[in-house]
């Protein structure tokens, strides 16, 4: 007897590759292949597929949407998961339901146990970014969100990793093989 476990529904979307347009039949062969949870939109001449899919936690979710949409065969591929892993103080106070304020204050440390994240890029003093993963840790470490919260941030931002050098793979293999030799060349002692 297999084990019981417990699936959650989870909302999110997934952004195809150009060289599809979305025709009745684009639908239809979606809907056949297990993506009959998702509406289809286009954007910006961008397929879309937003989900509402069962399954033991959201990675589980978003992988065995991106294998329907695979075996769907429509001329496209999944380019990534939409979803920003840079985000602004506005997006951190939102994302925990504190003020702004406060999340200043955890930021430039006088309030809360000290080390925030430095952003990942200053645009201006006023349009910093940090990466999502790396403040949902620290809030984690400081027992300010949930497990769940922090995990679901990690597995997001490796499938969309992922997704991004498959689709940098396909665009410029030589490029991708040139840098990954330089790099792994630049680590071995």
């Amino acid at each position: 007897m297999e084990p019981h476990t417990c699936q959650t529904e989870y909302d999110f979307v997934l952004v195809l590759t150009d060289g599809v347009a979305l025709t009745p039949s684009t639908e239809d062969a979606l809907f056949n292949a297990g993506c009959d949870d998702a509406t289809a939109s286009m954007r910006s001449g961008r397929v879309y597929l937003t989900f509402s899919r069962l399954g033991p936690t959201i990675k589980d979710a978003i992988l065995s949407a991106i294998q329907d949409v695979r075996r769907a065969d429509v001329g496209a591929d999944v380019l990534r998961v939409d979803y920003c892993n840079l985000v602004t103080q506005s997006d951190i106070s939102r994302k925990i339901g504190r003020s702004r304020q406060l999340v200043h204050q955890y930021m430039n440390g006088s309030r809360g146990p000290g080390g925030f994240p430095p952003p990942a890029c200053e645009i201006s003093d006023e349009s910093r970014l940090w990466y999502w993963c790396e403040v949902a840790y620290w809030l984690w470490q400081n027992n300010m969100i949930r497990e769940d919260v922090l995990r679901e941030a990690e597995e997001v931002e490796a499938i969309n990793r992922v997704l991004e050098m498959e689709h940098q793979r396909r665009m410029r293999p030589g490029l991708i093989e040139e840098v990954e030799r330089a790099v792994q060349s630049r680590s071995s002692p």
